[in-house]
């Protein structure tokens, strides 16, 4: 039994589906994740994780809110269905290659954490903040509980 709650940062484009949009469902399954780095992430999130929630591909990218991990991982149905856009012919529902877990709102920023505000801070953040390293492109990263506690600040100075 895991004895600590675990932080994360999930990607998202906002004309896909926004921080907004998961206010509204209030509860989503993440998936179409098809990057195996980022899936054995997933594969390690537990209920009550928290989440950052990151707009990409967006003129201000940065992290809108926060959610929260709603569900233990099981297998992405999009892998098994032919007319998905996440239809993968190699997995089967005897041996799925594919996770998701479902995310719950938490809350909004009240202003963005924006990537160039982390890239300021980055030094402080460490080597191991994927996000602000050049190239990293993985749409789920883990983020240490001292990394979450200084994005929080960048929230309340605004």
């Amino acid at each position: 039994m895991r004895q600590r709650k675990h932080y994360w940062l999930m990607k998202s484009e906002p004309d896909a589906f926004s921080v907004s949009d998961l206010e509204r469902v209030p509860t989503e399954p993440w998936s179409g994740v098809r990057n195996y780095q980022a899936r054995n992430f997933m594969r390690q999130m537990q209920p009550g994780d928290e989440v950052f929630f990151y707009h990409s591909n967006t003129d201000v990218p940065g992290i809108y809110g926060i959610a929260e991990v709603a569900s233990s991982p099981y297998p992405d149905p999009t892998q098994f269905d032919k007319t998905s856009h996440y239809y993968d012919p190699k997995a089967t529902p005897e041996q799925p290659r594919w996770d998701l877990v479902d995310v719950r709102f938490v809350r909004h920023f009240k202003a963005p954490v924006t990537l160039s505000a982390m890239k300021h801070i980055k030094d402080e953040l460490g080597e191991g903040f994927a996000l602000t390293q050049n190239g990293s492109r993985l749409s789920v990263m883990p983020v240490t509980a001292a990394q979450w506690k200084r994005i929080l600040k960048l929230e309340t100075q605004g």
